[in-house]
């Protein structure tokens, strides 16, 4: 695997950790439709697949009608909107790690399901903005991941070949994205997969944001 001359980021439970404030919208939307809230870490292994399936995850968690799914959608984004960066923070070193991947001049973008509108909000509030050239959001295309079109769209703007991207993510869903691209998928261990680190097909499989600009300063040019 040569150095990539490209590194897509997923977002949630990659660069940031809004699990708190996700929870909190998901709670919001639960009450009032008079159903008991959910945990942090039962939103956690709902998380991934964009808005409409983390609420219908949440709705079946508390047996609610899948016909509320609209105006559940609704109120949760509602709720989400105005509280998105309430608990939300960068992981411990992202903002180091994102200085150094650009001083080496590797272009960086973002690729999430979460809606664009509320990304680019939240990345400007944490201060990360600015070491993105790019970011798609999970309404930007008519489809999101795990389609490999989503990063495929973005390979294209970048005129970067499959083979020579990275894809950094902390999920299932960000590697089938990565391995129906052809894209290389390196794993943070922090965030919200739902199974164990080992059965995830990765390049690498991190600890922590500082392991990230040595293993791509140590690949070959």
């Amino acid at each position: 695997m040569p150095q990539p001359s490209l590194i897509i980021f997923d977002l949630d439970g990659t660069l940031i950790d809004s699990a708190a404030d996700l929870t909190a919208a998901v709670n919001a939307m639960l009450a009032a439709f008079g159903r008991q809230p959910l945990s942090v870490a039962e939103v956690r292994r709902m998380i991934g697949d964009g808005v409409e399936m983390l609420v219908a995850r949440a709705l079946a968690a508390r047996q609610g009608e899948q016909g509320d799914a609209a105006e559940a959608v609704r109120i949760f984004m509602r709720h989400y909107e105005s509280h998105a960066a309430a608990l939300t923070s960068a992981f411990p070193g992202v903002a180091e790690a994102l200085q150094a991947l650009r001083a080496a001049a590797i272009p960086l973008a973002v690729c999430t399901n979460k809606p664009a509108r509320v990304t680019a909000d939240l990345l400007g509030r944490l201060g990360l903005a600015s070491y993105f050239t790019r970011v798609t959001g999970g309404d930007s295309l008519p489809f999101r991941k795990p389609d490999p079109r989503v990063l495929l769209s973005l390979l294209k703007s970048f005129e970067a070949r499959p083979e020579s991207a990275l894809l950094v993510g902390d999920s299932e869903v960000d590697a089938a994205t990565a391995r129906a691209s052809g894209v290389p998928f390196v794993l943070m261990k922090h965030g919200y997969r739902r199974g164990p680190a080992e059965e995830i097909p990765c390049v690498a499989a991190l600890e922590s944001f500082d392991q990230l600009p040595a293993l791509v300063g140590a690949l070959p040019r």
